[in-house]
């Protein structure tokens, strides 16, 4: 990689914590803001919450885990753009493939926590696909992120966990409210 094409990245051991602070705070004021979409979108949601308070209980660990799984993939890439060790599209799709796989694993596993504990079909069902749903796309949301933040020559490291962290979870909801609507309203 020629030096024009490098992102600079930060050395946090090196710079003043007020340096730091006015470098970190736009990407948690973007998170902030992504925040406070989340208790609109579930208030969209309002009557399907309402009728059935047990979905309430898994917004967290859909949200969470989803969250983790996007945040995992692209530290990992940010780590290796480091090391100038990344090819995009053969990471992406590695990335998707994997995310399926971890999609399955956790859907099968919510699903049954749901399956055993409320023993509601309609529910474990919701949190099966939306689990799968997100964990699928979760890790293409966090490469992706990290990706654009590098082409525009931006330290990936600083800006693209706030941002994917609030993306996942904008999505993940989402997804969640619209698979158990789709479910449940059907």
């Amino acid at each position: 990689m020629d030096q024009s094409n490098r992102v600079k990245l930060e050395d946090d051991t090196k710079e003043s914590v007020h340096l730091i602070v006015i470098r970190r705070i736009p990407w948690l004021f973007v998170g902030l803001l992504g925040g406070f979409l989340l208790p609109i979108i579930s208030s969209r949601f309002e009557e399907l919450l309402s009728q059935n308070i047990s979905l309430v209980f898994f917004i967290p660990v859909i949200v969470y885990l989803s969250g983790a799984i996007a945040t995992q993939s692209e530290t990992i890439y940010v780590r290796n753009i480091g090391r100038e060790r990344v090819r995009f599209s053969t990471y992406l799709i590695k990335e998707l493939f994997l995310g399926s796989i971890l999609g399955v694993i956790f859907a099968v596993a919510i699903g049954l926590f749901a399956l055993i504990w409320l023993k509601s079909a309609e529910t474990a069902l919701t949190l099966g696909l939306a689990m799968l749903a997100n964990a699928s796309i979760a890790p293409v949301v966090g490469i992706t992120v990290a990706r654009i933040l590098q082409k525009e020559k931006t330290d990936p490291a600083l800006g693209a966990g706030p941002f994917t962290t609030v993306l996942q979870d904008l999505i993940s909801l989402t997804i969640y409210l619209v698979v158990a609507s789709s479910i449940i309203f059907s």
